[in-house]
């Protein structure tokens, strides 16, 4: 259910054209534009029934930059797509200010047509509700659907035009319609109200599903009963008009969410690890006696297409030098592990990181839920299984890496090592299989105390298997607020059996004062001297050479990058092509 902050001046909204009026005139070009489209119109209505005395009028953007970090107390409005805009909301009684999806339903109740449109489609719906095919047909099925039982009042026959193609039943869900006598008269309005409520509860994920939509969303959190929340990539945390008011209404949404995705949830197994159809990773909390509030879901959003090293750059995650850094050692076969705490960015990292990788290598990625995506062409994607009884039917992290070990890989990536799994990373690193992974820990020591303790214990000889540590965390940057920074990238010399003590260099550090990156490494690189120039060919008196390699690949990133060049994919095939080529 929708709690918005303010009571709606319904009376404002009064059905006549709002392009008519003095609050139009005033707007700004692009928000006409924006407000013309007739996917749009809705957006007009709504900020008729804001109280604009006290907020006044929001501005609108057509895509967000994070300069608009520095607003205290932002009045935006955005487009998320399909119709639906976002309204940041201030709130000047908390820091979180409030996240408004604003729907073409947001104040029209068509809970009445929408009965009659639903017995028109029992066949279709019920369908819809469990089957397993994938997104595409079921959209394409409830389309041809709608139009087939909706005639629009002007007249027209909706399904005069496509028709409800019987060889789409016939072919995807081998039944015969029931609907062909069944017919509903709608307005357009009414005809898009309909079309967008029905897509979104019965395709999407219902009342999350514009928060599913908003590319700017990273991550979406509810914690019992009461508001959802939201962390946004630009205004952080916020809280959502979209509430659950009971303890029965959020446990049958989790029921149902749980079931479309094909992981029901029970009271005898009640947490859930899943994926949904957009790859968004989920994790669900069921019931009221493992979760006092209520049960609980966190999703972390998925990105279609990986931030790429240029991307993160310019989010001054690090910087070119350090990019350069990690795909001179990457490229090399060097064991990396990206290092922090939970919502660091380690993953989005660690996936920006695989285009250093060599473009003809083999590699091989390890997941619980599958968030990775790797831009080699010969890569295989292994997926954990669970039986939910931990039987002998379940397939942990750990058997699919000892099955990659059989697989000749030229990389391994595990999602994140968390347990037995790791002892087995390090076995691989020992007989020459590379590998990444990212790993919760605060610092280099809190990393290597956890790894060789349980449940790990990976002998402590073993430790210098692992060449890099990036450590990265979300810090609070003087004047720009919270952001994401790698604090450190350090090399592990090995281990002194005498003192049982470990040696690394520090050769990134990220100084807090001044939120630059320092090259503490320069002429001192462990890693660049005894690892790297052996392999380039340069004798012992001439090692220090390399760093003008880290120098040439430094300028072909800034190059790439003032090129316009920033894609994932782009920059993976650049990066190839430059080593092909002997630029670097």
């Amino acid at each position: 259910m929708e709690s918005l902050p303010f009571e709606p001046n319904v009376s404002e909204a009064h059905g006549a054209d709002l392009r008519q009026c003095g609050l139009y005139r005033m707007l700004p070009p692009d928000a006409k534009k924006f407000l013309n489209a007739e996917e749009n119109h809705h957006v007009l209505d709504y900020i008729h029934m804001l109280p604009l005395d006290e907020i006044g009028v929001p501005k609108f953007y057509p895509e967000l930059s994070r300069d608009l970090k520095k607003i205290a107390k932002p009045n935006i409005i955005y487009p998320a797509g399909d119709g639906v805009s976002i309204h940041i909301y201030p709130d000047k009684e908390d820091v979180r200010n409030y996240y408004i999806p604003v729907e073409p339903t947001l104040f029209a109740s068509v809970d009445e047509l929408l009965i009659e449109v639903e017995e028109a489609l029992v066949d279709i719906v019920d369908v819809l509700e469990i089957t397993t095919e994938d997104m595409d047909s079921k959209k394409a099925l409830l389309e041809e659907g709608l139009n087939d039982v909706c005639i629009i009042e002007d007249g027209r026959d909706v399904g005069e035009e496509g028709g409800l193609k019987k060889k789409i039943f016939d072919r995807i869900h081998g039944f015969a319609s029931t609907t062909k006598n069944k017919k509903v008269h709608v307005t357009p309005d009414e005809f898009k109200k309909v079309k967008y409520y029905l897509f979104k509860d019965k395709i999407g994920m219902g009342p999350l599903q514009p928060l599913l939509m908003d590319p700017y969303i990273e991550d979406i959190s509810c914690s019992g009963v009461g508001r959802i929340f939201v962390e946004h990539k630009i205004f952080s945390g916020l809280k959502t008009s979209i509430t659950f008011g009971s303890i029965a209404d959020l446990d049958s949404y989790v029921i149902r969410m749980s079931e479309k995705i094909g992981k029901p949830i029970t009271y005898r197994d009640p947490i859930v690890d899943a994926a949904l159809p957009d790859g968004s990773r989920i994790n669900i909390v069921f019931g009221e006696d493992v979760s006092k509030r209520g049960s609980n879901f966190t999703i972390r959003k998925f990105s279609e297409t990986p931030l790429s090293l240029l991307n993160i750059i310019d989010f001054q995650t690090l910087n070119y030098k350090m990019a350069a850094y990690l795909w001179m050692l990457l490229g090399a076969g060097m064991n990396c592990f990206v290092v922090g705490e939970t919502a660091s960015g380690k993953t989005t990292t660690l996936n920006a990181m695989t285009t250093c990788i060599q473009a003809d290598a083999k590699v091989i990625s390890i997941e619980d839920t599958p968030e990775l995506q790797v831009p080699h062409k010969n890569w295989l994607r292994e997926v954990t299984r669970g039986s939910g009884d931990g039987g002998s039917s379940d397939v942990t992290m750990f058997d699919l890496l000892k099955a990659a070990l059989r697989q000749r890989p030229n990389e391994i990536i595990i999602g994140e090592i968390r347990g037995a799994e790791g002892n087995i990373a390090f076995q691989a690193m020992q007989t020459g299989h590379p590998a990444m992974a990212t790993f919760h820990a605060a610092s280099v020591e809190k990393l290597i105390q956890r790894l060789t303790g349980d449940p790990i214990n990976v002998p402590k000889t073993y430790i210098d298997n692992l060449n890099l540590v990036v450590i990265q965390n979300a810090v609070n940057v003087p004047g720009k607020g919270m952001a994401r920074r790698i604090t450190s990238i350090n090399e592990i010399i090995g281990y002194d059996p005498s003192s049982q003590a470990f040696s690394f260099i520090e050769t990134f550090q990220w100084d807090a004062s001044k939120d630059v990156f320092k090259f503490t490494g320069k002429n001192n690189s462990y890693l660049l001297e005894n690892k790297i120039a052996p392999k380039r060919g340069l004798p012992k008196n001439k090692r220090r050479r390399i760093y003008k390699e880290l120098d040439r690949r430094e300028k072909v990133l800034r190059k790439v990058h003032d090129a316009g060049v920033l894609g994932f994919y782009e920059l993976f095939a650049m990066m190839g092509r430059a080593e092909e080529e002997g630029l670097v």
